[in-house]
């Protein structure tokens, strides 16, 4: 596919977020929730490509019978690192 010559020069925010300019958006049909794929070459050069949409994947994992709460995941996660150690 030939290089379509589109240079930007985005900022980089406090935060480390980057604003992808709206023609660029409208390119590559990038809308909200819209995935991003960046991949790093040796230069350091960053090649974006459109990976999905997020919302596709609403409702593929079952709610939970029962609610958790924080500590709950939090006691599980240590139990199952404690265990993981012991390996």
């Amino acid at each position: 596919m030939p290089l379509v010559s589109t240079e930007t020069h985005p900022t980089v925010s406090s935060k480390g977020q980057i604003v992808i300019p709206a023609d660029v958006r409208r390119r590559m049909g990038l809308t909200q929730g819209s995935v991003v794929r960046c991949q790093i070459n040796e230069d350091g050069e960053c090649l974006m490509s459109t990976a999905g949409d997020v919302r596709r994947l609403k409702g593929r994992i079952a709610a939970p019978a029962k609610p958790v709460s924080l500590e709950e995941m939090a006691a599980t996660i240590a139990q199952r690192g404690a265990k993981a150690a012991q390996r």
